[in-house]
């Protein structure tokens, strides 16, 4: 796929050039390119700052919240099929079953993922899955803290893992390109405007925040809770 090809390629590229700055500056086990994720955390931040969320506060602003509840549990539903296939590579049969019948009601009787009608059949929506929670149960470590630019917060071993998760997203599979660059805008900004009401709890060094909640968390989804978290109520969008 062309859009993975294109980040993988600038992966590559920030490892290398990570490599040759962290080895005249390193700076701590689990983020040793720090002084160039900052770099980068700074631009996303101002990228925030000046069109994601005002964007996202115009979209809450002007949407009603039934429509807005129903373009999240649609983009919600499509992350089903990930979900499923991590799960059964995780071995995890039983919830990869729950996951595929949550998308096959949900994408039928819920009007194409509107509404969540699974749940009320009994079949509950659990943390989503995807290949780098996969690697991280095959005992891939996850490797140095990474922020990328646009995509955020990740690790050498998630960034790539990205990838393969693209294979089972619907919006990659839509032919025109207005149409797929308008599905993943809103997209985008739907996952923004849930995450508004936790830009307040961004203080002091919100770079080093949101690093330490990100890996926590990371290592609380891959042990499927096994591992002491107070992050563990943020939901994974």
């Amino acid at each position: 796929m062309s859009k993975s090809f294109v980040v993988i390629r600038y992966v590559l590229s920030l490892v290398l050039l990570l490599s040759f700055q962290t080895a005249a500056n390193p700076v701590n086990e689990s983020d040793p390119f720090e002084k160039i994720n900052r770099s980068i955390f700074s631009f996303n931040q101002t990228l925030d700052d000046y069109l994601l969320k005002p964007v996202a506060k115009f979209y809450v602003a002007v949407t009603p919240d039934p429509v807005e509840r129903g373009i999240s549990n649609l983009f919600s539903n499509l992350k089903e099929i990930t979900n499923a296939s991590n799960n059964l590579l995780q071995g995890k049969v039983s919830q990869a079953s729950v996951d595929l019948g949550r998308f096959t009601l949900n994408s039928t009787l819920g009007v194409a993922g509107l509404f969540d009608v699974a749940s009320g059949l009994g079949l509950k929506k659990t943390d989503g899955e995807d290949f780098g929670q996969t690697l991280g149960k095959w005992g891939v470590p996850a490797g140095p803290y990474i922020m990328l630019p646009l995509m955020g917060p990740t690790t050498l071993r998630d960034a790539p893992a990205r990838f393969v998760d693209d294979i089972t997203d619907p919006i990659d599979y839509i032919d025109e390109d207005s149409q797929k660059m308008a599905t993943t805008g809103l997209s985008v900004v739907s996952m923004r405007a849930a995450l508004l009401n936790y830009d307040n709890m961004l203080s002091g060094d919100s770079y080093s925040l949101i690093r330490d909640v990100y890996l926590q968390k990371r290592a609380y989804e891959v042990n499927d809770g096994a591992v002491d978290d107070e992050f563990d109520d943020l939901e994974d969008y």
